[in-house]
């Protein structure tokens, strides 16, 4: 049996994977190099937790590989005040990883057994700002208002009450667009509470990630 040094993984993970894709946010790194990564992934794939790949979760999902976690988090700026809505729990470890940088955090888990996972994960971490809904971010409504919004599946288009979800100078991360051509965009809100229209958009890099539920595009058809 292989036993594996999982502290040193994540030490080879931040410095070999993460930091070379110009993640290079203290407080990020720092929350990659100590949340345990493979206290989120399945065991038969623990093994795999600290490599550079994507791993698979029920429902045809992804665990996103360790520098798009990296990137996204850098992307969202989250400060230790801040509250936090994550769309697509997944495994639960991006959520640790945001509960650990923002004042709380509430995700969003379309499949009633990844959220009931991802809750237990989190409880097991003592991961205790985090709170997982199960519900269709697609069709779910709030009166909160977030200073960071976190995607972790693409969309085709973004969904225009995500934007209205955000307090003015809010930061929304989602990757869009068509796959394989997808980027990943940092969308910020007005500092003026009525101009939802007013948004900035920043492109920051190319991917190529699976769709929300719901979120894909329609097929397109050739003559």
């Amino acid at each position: 049996m292989i036993t594996i040094d999982y502290a040193k993984a994540r030490e080879t993970m931040v410095e070999q994977q993460v930091r070379p894709w110009d993640v290079l946010d203290p407080r990020v790194l720092d929350v990659l190099a100590t949340v345990p990564r493979e206290a989120f992934v399945a065991d038969a794939h623990r093994n795999l937790a600290y490599t550079d790949i994507s791993l698979p979760l029920a429902h045809g999902q992804f665990m996103m590989k360790p520098v798009l976690e990296g990137r996204t988090l850098q992307s969202l700026a989250v400060d230790p005040t801040d509250d936090v809505l994550e769309i697509g729990a997944g495994s639960g470890y991006l959520t640790a990883c945001l509960g650990r940088l923002a004042r709380e955090v509430v995700s969003l888990e379309i499949h009633a057994d990844l959220a009931a996972t991802a809750r237990a994960r989190l409880a097991a971490q003592n991961v205790l700002n985090a709170q997982v809904i199960q519900a269709d971010a697609l069709n779910y409504s709030t009166d909160r208002r977030f200073n960071a919004i976190c995607v972790t599946g693409a969309v085709y288009q973004i969904p225009q009450q995500w934007l209205q979800w955000l307090q003015p100078g809010g930061r929304l991360f989602v990757m869009r667009g068509r796959s394989p051509a997808m980027e990943g965009i940092v969308v910020t809100a007005s500092a003026e509470r009525n101009e939802v229209n007013a948004s900035r958009i920043q492109s920051l890099f190319e991917t190529d990630l699976p769709y929300l539920e719901g979120a894909a595009p329609a097929p397109a058809f050739e003559f």
